[in-house]
């Protein structure tokens, strides 16, 4: 199907349109080369129209121009708006377009058809994670201000779409695209899209809003002349040339301030806003502010309240104004924005200066970032590519995202397995995964992830942790899991080994005990008892021979020099072994804390395996560490607190001394119970000589909870020392 004659000139005309607008800032070549893309589009989807009966060429130019003339991007943007659909919808390809207009157009359209392909439907989940991954998944952040200027197009038609990509478009720009907008400064599209958007998804309180505005606008003229005028005069007589505009609030503002003041249309106190725009030299710019400042709030009555000061210290964005709401006749309240010329501009256009990107891991990533977006929207196809390239990938080189078949998002380190993946959905997912269906082909759990991957897990029942795993995971969680996992079947097969060797003893008439399991861990030279349990219950151990080490006499029981296995030899092996990782969760585990020494999170812990009583963990101060280890060092096991122990409580005890004065056992009490709302078990206090010495039981999270309280004890006036007690 072709265009007839009138929508050639139809389009023709749409097409002179978008050259106009790029005129003011683009050479004749550059002009040239719009042409050419245009023809290029043109020629490559004829008369096609999409499902509202839209031609595709004109759908394209509008997204284009959009671009160009409110965001701000320049030739090669353009050209890649112009044929950014052209690779999916005709029979032009990639490799043609890069030949014709080169690699960063070819590479704006190749992203985009990225961007474009991603699943959103779970995007009001999962908004701050699809941020995110905008910003990663693209090399270039033009794709994601041409992705913005489509959404801008599908906003202002969004009557002529389906009601399912109505709502879709709706939630990407409410959760992506419009916070994007207010971090590059975009002010003027932003309000825009939240205008468009209310009008969407709340249209009877649009409409009501709009309507009261409607009913008072001749009454708002009048009002915003008469306040204008004595302003207008004084600022002539002082020498200013400014630019007075009067406007009302836009409906979503005002709606915002209705719901934040939790007020009606009418006691919302400021629907005026009037701009007074300097001619400033950049050297008096804020210094005129200031003086023009003055001159309103000698005229009428300021809030002090109200005042706004974004010229000292600009925002986040860049955006620079210096507000204040003054009374005008009537007493209506009215907001007055002061700014130079200089300062309007960018508010208008958008600045991406001082914003710096949550989730980057470094301030140099982000600044290196930050000073792409500056220089895309300050001088829009000046770029090095090259360079481009590299400070983007610098900042998006340490994470990915990616998609669960539902289309939720996860996030992951760059470099993630399959197994990371499943270890981020659920520990069972993790230990029985067997392998996955990464983009509906199926890969091995070793597979490493890629930006914008979709995944699925697949299990066997047959399937558990491998020691090997734990060479190609990435993550802490994947990991921890996988060696609690294993230490776990490491203790169930020990149980076993455990119950054969003391039925074996008890046939054998001796007795199990300490000493016995030390003589055979010696003699095998073992790092610890589990080890020893492990080769009974895999059949590796002679009975025979363990029964005949067992019987020999005390005279042969002491091994060689070469079979003793040296201190230092003992705690490397130690280092070596995996660690028990403590928390309320551990199954088929049996452990307890050491009432000698109470250990709580944050302590530096050792596990002592106990004889018939699982493992009891102590800290590594505690006074009877010394004596265990230098005597039974084989039985230590690696362990290490969980970085958060959920609903955990620990008991510790605080030793406190001061000064004996009235009122004093009330401000400790009041601090404990108090401020930091610590349960106290018990508290005992003796005075002796003006001074008292006393003994508190509490209950805290954590060794940095004890910590924190015992540094707000020091702070109480007459408080000499306080410290944790080992009991």
């Amino acid at each position: 199907m072709t265009a007839g004659k009138a929508d050639m000139q139809k389009i023709e005309a749409l097409f002179q349109g978008l050259i106009e607008s790029c005129d003011p800032y683009c050479d004749q070549a550059e002009i040239k080369r719009i042409r050419e893309a245009y023809e290029l589009a043109l020629d490559g989807h004829g008369g096609s129209r999409s499902a509202s009966g839209e031609f595709n060429i004109c759908h394209s130019i509008l997204i284009a121009k959009i671009s160009s003339e409110e965001i701000g991007l320049g030739a090669t943007s353009v050209m890649a708006a112009l044929l950014h659909d052209v690779v999916n919808k005709t029979d032009i390809t990639l490799a043609q377009i890069k030949e014709k207009f080169g690699d960063t157009v070819a590479l704006l359209i190749e992203e985009y058809t990225k961007l474009s392909n991603l699943n959103t439907k779970r995007i009001d989940v999962n908004s701050e994670k699809f941020r995110n991954l905008f910003m990663t998944i693209v090399d270039d952040i033009r794709v994601i201000l041409l992705k913005l200027a489509h959404r801008i197009h599908d906003l202002r038609t969004i009557q002529d779409l389906p009601e399912s990509k109505q709502a879709i478009f709706i939630a990407e720009i409410e959760h992506v695209y419009l916070p994007i907008t207010h971090r590059l400064g975009l002010y003027k599209v932003k309000s825009e899209l939240e205008e468009r958007l209310m009008q969407y998804l709340y249209p009877e309180i649009f409409q009501e809003i709009t309507n009261k505005i409607t009913q008072t606008k001749t009454k708002r003229k009048l009002f915003i002349d008469e306040f204008i005028n004595p302003i207008s005069r004084e600022l002539i007589l002082q020498g200013f040339d400014c630019e007075i505009i009067g406007r009302p609030k836009s409906i979503h503002s005002v709606w915002e301030k209705m719901k934040k003041q939790n007020v009606k249309f009418e006691e919302v106190f400021d629907l005026f806003a009037i701009r007074i725009i300097s001619n400033s030299k950049p050297s008096k710019e804020k210094t005129d502010c200031w003086k023009i400042y003055s001159i309103v709030t000698n005229i009428y009555t300021p809030n002090p309240k109200r005042l706004r000061d974004w010229i000292t210290t600009p925002k986040a964005s860049g955006y620079e104004s210096l507000h204040t709401t003054v009374q005008g006749s009537n007493k209506k309240w009215v907001e007055v924005q002061i700014r130079s010329g200089r300062m309007d501009e960018m508010a208008e256009k958008g600045q991406a200066a001082h914003w710096r990107y949550k989730g980057f891991d470094s301030a140099k990533d982000s600044q290196l970032w930050l000073e792409q977006v500056r220089d895309i929207l300050e001088n829009p196809d000046q770029l090095k590519f090259d360079q481009q390239k590299k400070a983007v990938l610098s900042a998006k080189s340490k994470k990915i995202f990616v998609f669960t078949p539902e289309g939720d998002l996860k996030e992951l380190p760059r470099g993630s397995s399959i197994l990371d993946f499943a270890y981020e959905i659920h520990t069972r997912v993790g230990d029985q995964c067997y392998e996955a269906r990464v983009n509906n082909k199926i890969v091995p759990i070793r597979y490493e992830l890629q930006n914008g991957d979709k995944v699925e897990i697949i299990t066997s029942k047959n399937q558990s942790p491998k020691m090997d795993w734990l060479q190609f995971v990435k993550t802490s969680k994947a990991k921890n899991k996988i060696k609690r996992s294993i230490l776990e079947e490491k203790y169930r097969e020990a149980q076993e080994g455990n119950d054969i060797l003391r039925r074996k003893l008890k046939n054998w008439k001796i007795q199990f005990s300490d000493e016995v399991i030390d003589k055979l861990v010696k003699h095998y030279k073992f790092a610890s008892a589990l080890d020893l349990y492990s080769m009974i219950a895999f059949e590796k151990a002679d009975m025979n021979e363990i029964r005949n080490i067992l019987l020999k006499k005390d005279s042969s029981e002491k091994p060689s020099e070469e079979m003793q296995t040296s201190p230092g030899e003992k705690q490397k092996a130690r280092e070596e072994d995996n660690f028990l990782l403590i928390d309320d969760k551990l199954d088929n585990v049996n452990y307890r804390l050491a009432k000698c020494c109470n250990p709580i999170p944050g302590d530096k812990v050792f596990g002592f395996v106990t004889i018939g009583k699982g493992i009891t963990i102590h800290r590594k101060s505690c006074p009877n560490a010394k004596r265990m280890l230098n005597k039974y060092g084989y039985r230590e096991i690696s362990v290490q607190w969980k970085d958060s122990v959920n609903g955990a409580a620990f008991q510790a005890t605080i030793r406190i001394t001061g000064e004996d004065k009235i009122g004093m056992l009330g401000e400790i009490t009041n601090v404990i119970s108090g401020d930091l709302r610590v349960n106290m078990q018990s508290i005992k206090v003796d005075s002796k000589k003006e001074a008292f010495t006393g003994y508190i039981k509490v209950i805290v999270k954590d060794s940095r909870h004890l910590n924190e309280l015992v540094h707000k004890l020091l702070k109480i006036n007459g408080v000499t020392k306080a410290s944790r007690i080992k009991k």
